[in-house]
């Protein structure tokens, strides 16, 4: 395994690395991805997506 801790590609932030799994053959298979951004000022935060209002799903009101 590799020693090197993962780095957000967007800030250069070090990130945290997440154990997701996937079927293979009918065994479920470990892999091992990098985790969110937790940097607020970075464009990758997921915490920076949900602090913005989504205004697209917003209904016209009419008087």
């Amino acid at each position: 395994m590799d020693s090197e801790q993962p780095v957000c590609p967007a800030c250069g932030q070090p990130v945290e690395t997440v154990v997701r799994r996937h079927k293979t053959l009918g065994a479920w298979v470990p892999v091992w991805e990098h985790g969110p951004c937790h940097n607020p000022k970075c464009e990758r935060s997921p915490d920076l997506e949900a602090e913005e209002p989504d205004t697209t799903d917003a209904a016209p009101t009419q008087g």
